[in-house]
């Protein structure tokens, strides 16, 4: 017989049964775009649900909701709204548009800019086409830009205006995969680039069949947006999300918050390269058919507040520094008012906080309470609310970054109960939530493990007895990492456990409390390990002008930290100024220190440093030894004052407002090295 002839067997065609179908997948994770993955469904309960894509999902809240606000935007003085019925079709028409400029099925489609329609509709057309919607913040270097444009492949970028188009030109040279740029404000800023009319009008002389022929192939575990972590410790990495995800998530966003459909009013400011920000302003907001109005490009700079007392939102998340910002305005307006005034507010904001008190432990007011709360909140919160912006809101959130009890407590005494929740982007920011209720609330912890998930601590060598390093599991967990397979694995295993880097511990009562953060802790040269973030906290508490505190001790004998005074900051690009703001001033007025600046204050340290503030600052610090510190390992022997807060305007916060640890370590080398003495330093083993 002669030698067999092995025949290669021709390409299936690909199912053309989509958006809405669930293609065949052998594993629940992968590191390629085009790659289906097994969705963690269950046979009952909320991860039971039927699967349905991103245009499903628009279009059927734009056919039951057509006219109802979707989108508002104030232009030339005036709010300009989009209905959902327009959203869809522009959403379609973009889509349409990038076809016809010649976007490939899992090409990136990179979006930089604040937050406006553009930015939305872009979202939508790039998925509808079968593209990867990739956000770029704007406050990205112009090698970051490159660095997300290579890793998604991007064909298309939008930008919002000239600065961020110039970012992506400096590099363009790098990136020959681009067909397209679009700048959707101004006119274009360089040749060949397109204003926003003309991608619409490209798309308008478009047919539907190729936009339904891209949908045909599309399937809801397939990658269709992509959410680039800030890179503190590393590159950044794409983390992958399904159009199940997005949806399914966002139905569950619903149940957990709360929402009603077609009522609700959202304020749209934190960046929407960040999950969280994409998650409510975008996917729970069409699920339940809000309408979003957008803040100013300076939201951040000072304009958010102005913002909010026009449009009353019905909910508002804010990290914990926007809260720690409301709040420090709100101790200045409160400096300002004294005698009668203050006594009141003082009375009002007391049985504020004693309501809240009373009905998380779950015990009725006396009615001599219920009379004052009343009087309280008619007289005094509900007016202080209105003046925030606050008057119809009824759910407030924070996350990100761990939140002080005082700032907690202090909005709940104002009638602004906020609830802390915890979760990452790879986990859809799914993890665990706080209610106001009884049972499911209490300051200074995440909440508990939200019932679509599952979440558990593992062992880790790292962690004390009792702790152990946050997991999840369920059908929010991310796909994985865009072209890094081995990234990819080492944050999700093969049964499906997406591990956070995050250390926490249960309470008594199911409470999850988070410790500390696994390449955050400082390893001391006694070989202790250090949570930084919960020392940093307690410091700010007891010394409450600071403003800022970034703790040292890495391979050191002892630790060390550094603080920054709260400072006043310049609107327009967010740089930290000299001038103290009013409250710091007359705080530091009280303990005998008359500097108005940051430069006086450092002066006064170093000329003087058994005066009044030295002596404010060394006094919190000893309460925070002699109260807190657990062991003489976690006691912080010295500490100096920075010439200038952190800001993002010089690269210690990132765009989420966390502190970018490394970038601290490496701008205040100097100072750091002069707390120390040149043999506190272990030195590195050489590896030659």
């Amino acid at each position: 017989m002669g030698d067999s002839v092995a025949v290669e067997e021709p390409p299936q065609p690909e199912p053309r049964n989509g958006p809405d179908q669930i293609l065949p997948a052998t594993c629940i994770k992968t590191s390629e775009a085009h790659e289906p993955v097994q969705l963690q469904m269950t046979e009952e309960g909320p991860a039971s649900e039927k699967p349905i894509s991103v245009h499903t999902l628009l279009k059927e809240v734009a056919t039951k909701h057509s006219k109802h606000p979707a989108l508002a935007i104030k232009r030339d003085g005036a709010w300009k709204f989009w209905t959902y019925e327009q959203y869809l079709n522009d959403a379609r028409t973009v889509g349409k548009a990038f076809i016809r400029l010649g976007l490939e099925r899992f090409h990136g489609v990179c979006i930089m800019g604040f937050n406006a329609p553009e930015w939305l509709i872009s979202n939508f057309g790039a998925i509808f086409a079968g593209g990867l919607t990739a956000g770029v913040y704007t406050t990205n270097s112009p090698e970051a830009c490159r660095h997300i444009a290579e890793n998604c492949k991007a064909q298309i970028i939008l930008v919002e205006d000239t600065a961020c188009l110039n970012k992506f030109l400096a590099v363009k040279r790098f990136l020959p995969e681009v067909k397209a740029i679009v700048q959707w404000s101004g006119d274009p800023g360089a040749p060949g680039v397109l204003s926003w009319a003309e991608l619409i009008a490209i798309g308008l002389t478009e047919k539907d069949d190729q936009l339904e022929e891209r949908l045909s192939l599309q399937a809801v575990n397939q990658c269709c947006t992509l959410i680039y972590t800030s890179g503190t410790t590393g590159p950044p990495k794409g983390v992958m999300c399904s159009q199940d995800h997005l949806t399914w998530c966002g139905r569950q966003y619903q149940t957990n918050l709360q929402r009603t459909v077609a009522a609700e009013v959202g304020v749209t400011y934190l960046p929407l390269s960040h999950l969280a920000a994409q998650m409510l302003d975008v996917y729970l907001s069409v699920t339940i058919a809000a309408t979003i109005y957008f803040a100013q490009p300076d939201a951040l700079k000072g304009s958010l507040g102005k913002t909010l007392q026009e449009v009353q939102p019905t909910a508002f998340l804010g990290v914990p520094r926007v809260w720690e910002k409301i709040y420090e305005k709100m101790q200045e307006a409160g400096s300002q008012v004294g005698g009668l005034k203050k006594s009141v507010a003082t009375w009002a904001k007391y049985h504020g906080l004693n309501y809240y008190n009373a009905l998380l432990d779950g015990r009725s007011l006396s009615l001599y309470e219920s009379m004052c709360h009343a009087i309280a909140k008619k007289a005094i919160l509900n007016k202080v609310r209105a003046a925030i912006g606050f008057n119809r809101a009824d759910y407030f959130v924070t996350g990100a970054a761990p939140i002080s009890k005082e700032i907690l407590n202090y909005f709940m005494s104002i009638d602004i109960p906020i609830c802390e929740g915890y979760g990452m982007s790879e986990s859809l920011s799914m993890g665990s939530i706080c209610y106001i209720k009884p049972g499911l609330y209490k300051a200074g912890t995440v909440g508990k493990p939200m019932s679509q998930i599952t979440l558990q601590l593992k062992s880790h060598p790292c962690c004390r007895p009792g702790e152990g390093e946050i997991a999840f599991k369920g059908r929010n967990v991310c796909m994985g990492y865009l072209r890094m397979r081995e990234k990819t694995n080492e944050t999700i295993d093969d049964e499906g456990w997406l591990y956070s880097g995050d250390i926490g511990s249960f309470d008594e009562d199911g409470f999850l409390h988070i410790t500390g953060r696994i390449k955050e802790l400082i390893i001391t040269a006694g070989g202790e390990n250090i949570p930084p973030t919960i020392i940093e906290d307690h410091i700010k508490r007891e010394i409450p002008f600071l403003s800022s505190a970034m703790l040292i001790g890495d391979k050191r004998k002892y630790l060390s930290i550094l603080l920054t005074l709260k400072a006043e900051v310049n609107l327009e690009n967010g740089e930290p100024l000299q001038e103290l703001t009013e409250s710091c001033q007359a705080m530091l007025k009280e303990i005998g220190s008359n500097v108005k600046t940051v430069s006086e204050a450092v002066a006064e340290v170093t000329d003087n440093p058994k005066g009044p503030l030295s002596s404010a600052i060394q006094q919190g610090i000893d309460r925070y030894n002699k109260e807190y510190a657990i062991s003489n390992a976690q006691k912080v022997q010295k500490w100096t004052i920075l010439p200038k807060d952190f800001s993002q305007f010089n690269g210690e916060l990132n765009n989420t407002l966390k502190l970018v640890r490394n970038q601290v370590l490496e701008i205040y080398k100097d100072a750091i090295d002069a707390m120390y003495d040149s043999n506190d330093t272990i030195k590195a083993k050489s590896n030659l």
